[in-house]
C-alpha cells in the first residue's frame, strides 16, 4: 500500500473546515480542538478500516446456521448477495453524506444535522456509555477464546488477555494516526490475504465435492419453512456485514475526502460481499452440508477436510486475525465520536482534547478501552447486555441514511447528490426496516428496555449540555468543506 506521509496535499487539507458554517463563535471556539486533527489517511487506509472491523468472526459462524436453516446453497449464497447489495446502497448513501458533511463523528454528526443536538446527544449517549465499549469488549473476549483454543486458559486467565487486547490496540492508536492506521491496514491486508488462501486453495485442492451443490435450490430434508428460515438468515446477514459506516467517523482525518470517502465505502463494502460469498460457497464445498454439527464446528469441519488433523488450529489462527484487525478498526473509529461530541459543547470538555504529541483524540480512547476492559472482566453474556441495544442502534443507523432525504429536501437535489438516488437509499432502508420490525417484535421488552435507557439521556442533555455550543438546532451545512 501506499505510503501517507508522502501526499503533499495533506498539510493543506488539515486546514480544512471541521465545523458547520453559520455557527455562533461559541460554537466554532469550542470546535477547534476537532479542526485540529490533521487530514492524514488516503483511500487505502480508510477501506482498510471497513475490512478489518467488518469480516470477523461472523463470516465462520453465520454460513453454518443459514445452512441448517435455509437448506440450499442457493438460497444461502442469495442472502448474502442480496445484504451485500442492500450494503452497498447504504454505503452510496453515507459516502455522500461523508462527502458533504466531511468531519469527524459519522453518523453522530448526520443526526446533528438532519435532526439537531439533542437526537445527535441520544446517539453519542448510547454509543460512548454502552453499545461502543460493549462491541469492544465482545470482540475482545471472543478473540481471547479463540486464543485459548491454541494456548490453553483459565477463564481469569481469557479475561486478562482479552483487557490486554484492548489495552494494547488503544495504546496503538494513540501512538498516533499513522501508526494507528498503519496496524489496521496490515491486519486488513493479512486478513484479505489469508482468506483468499483459504479460498483458492479451497477450491484448487479439488479435497471438496461439487455435489455438495446439488440440487442447487431444492432444501435438504428437515428444513424449517422457508419464509422464517430467510428472515433469520437475512438478520444474520445484516449483523455480519454491519460496521462498514464506521468509516465516516474518521472523515475528519481522510485526506480529499469528497472523492475518497465514497469510494472507500464502496470499494470497502464491496470486497467484504465478495469475500462472504466465496468463502460460504468454499465451505460448502469442503462441508457436507447434512454433516454440520454446529456453528462453531462448521469452519473447523472445512479446516480439516483442507489440513487434516491440524485444521482447527490453522482456522483458529485465521479467525484470531480476523477478530483482532476488528478489534484494532473499532478502537481507530468509536472515539471519534466522542471527541466530536466534546468538541460540540455535547460532553465534558477535557474529552475534546487532543493528545499533544501523537496528535490522537487520547482521551476519548481511553474512555472507550476503560470501559470495554471493565465490561470484559466483569460481564458474563455479552450477548444478552447487547440485545437490549441492537434496536436502538439500528434505529439510528436507519435515520442516518434516511436524512438524505432531508438535505435533499433542505439544500435542492443539486446540492446534495446522491448516487442511484432514490434507488441507493431504499435498497438499504426496506431491509433495515424489516429488520428493525422483526426484532422489536421478536422481543419487545429487551426493545422497551434499550429504548428507555436511550431516552434517559434527555434529561442529562437538558440538565448539563443543552445551552452549550449551539442554539439546540441543525445548522446549514459548509458546501466548502
Amino acid at each position: 500500500m501506499a505510503n501517507l506521509s508522502s501526499d503533499p496535499g495533506a498539510a493543506e487539507d488539515a486546514t480544512a473546515p471541521a465545523f458547520v458554517a453559520g455557527a455562533d463563535p461559541a460554537s466554532a471556539s469550542i470546535l477547534a480542538p476537532a479542526a485540529a486533527l490533521p487530514r492524514q489517511l488516503g483511500l487505502a487506509t480508510a477501506a482498510a478500516v471497513i475490512v478489518a472491523e467488518v469480516i470477523g468472526v461472523g463470516i465462520f459462524l453465520t454460513t453454518a446456521g443459514m445452512v441448517k436453516a435455509l437448506g440450499s446453497p442457493a438460497w444461502i449464497l442469495a442472502v448474502w448477495l442480496v445484504m451485500g447489495i442492500a450494503a452497498i446502497g447504504g454505503a452510496l448513501c453515507c459516502g455522500a453524506l461523508a462527502a458533504r458533511m466531511p468531519r469527524e463523528g459519522g453518523i453522530y454528526v448526520y443526526l446533528k444535522e438532519a435532526y439537531g443536538r439533542r437526537v445527535a446527544f441520544l446517539y453519542g449517549w448510547l454509543s460512548m456509555l454502552v453499545t461502543d465499549p460493549g462491541i469492544t469488549a465482545a470482540v475482545a473476549v471472543g478473540l481471547a477464546t479463540h486464543l485459548a483454543y491454541l494456548v490453553p486458559m483459565t477463564a481469569w486467565a481469557r479475561r486478562g488477555a482479552a483487557v490486554a487486547a484492548i489495552l494494547a490496540l488503544a495504546g496503538v492508536n494513540i501512538a498516533g494516526v499513522r501508526f494507528g492506521s498503519g496496524v489496521v491496514k496490515a491486519l486488513a491486508a493479512i486478513k484479505i490475504g489469508v482468506l483468499g488462501f483459504l479460498i483458492v486453495w479451497g477450491f484448487g485442492s479439488l479435497r471438496g465435492d461439487w455435489s455438495h451443490f446439488a440440487p442447487l435450490v431444492e432444501r435438504r430434508p428437515g428444513s424449517g419453512p422457508l419464509a422464517a428460515a430467510l428472515i433469520g438468515g437475512m438478520i444474520k446477514a445484516f449483523f455480519s456485514v454491519s460496521g462498514w459506516w464506521d468509516v465516516s467517523k474518521i472523515a475528519g482525518e481522510v485526506r480529499d475526502p469528497r472523492r475518497t470517502l465514497p469510494r472507500a465505502m464502496v470499494l470497502g463494502v464491496g470486497a467484504v460481499t465478495v469475500v462472504y460469498i466465496l468463502v460460504s460457497a468454499v465451505f460448502l464445498y469442503l462441508v457436507d452440508p447434512r454433516a454440520i454439527d454446529g456453528d462453531a464446528m462448521f469452519a473447523t469441519q472445512a479446516g480439516e477436510v483442507l489440513f487434516g488433523r491440524a485444521g482447527g488450529v490453522v482456522l483458529s489462527l485465521i479467525v484470531v486475525v480476523a477478530v483482532l484487525g476488528s478489534l484494532a478498526a473499532l478502537l481507530m473509529a468509536m472515539p471519534r465520536v466522542y471527541h466530536a461530541l466534546a468538541a460540540d459543547g455535547l460532553f465534558f470538555r477535557p474529552i475534546a482534547e487532543i493528545h499533544p504529541r501523537f496528535g490522537t483524540p487520547a482521551r476519548a480512547t481511553l474512555i472507550q478501552a476503560t470501559l470495554a476492559s471493565l465490561l470484559a472482566v466483569v460481564v458474563g453474556d455479552f450477548d444478552l447486555i447487547l440485545g437490549y441495544f441492537v434496536v436502538p442502534t439500528v434505529l439510528f443507523l436507519g435515520m442516518a441514511v434516511a436524512s438524505v432525504f432531508v438535505f435533499r429536501r433542505r439544500d435542492g437535489a443539486g446540492a446534495f447528490p446522491v448516487p442511484w438516488y432514490p434507488l441507493s437509499p431504499v435498497l438499504f432502508l426496506v431491509p433495515t426496516a424489516a429488520v428493525l420490525a422483526l426484532l422489536a417484535m421478536g422481543n419487545p421488552r429487551h426493545t422497551g428496555i434499550g429504548l428507555g435507557v436511550v431516552l434517559l439521556g434527555i434529561p442529562a442533555y437538558e440538565l448539563l449540555f443543552a445551552g452549550r455550543g449551539g442554539k439546540g438546532k441543525p445548522a446549514e451545512v459548509d458546501a466548502a468543506a
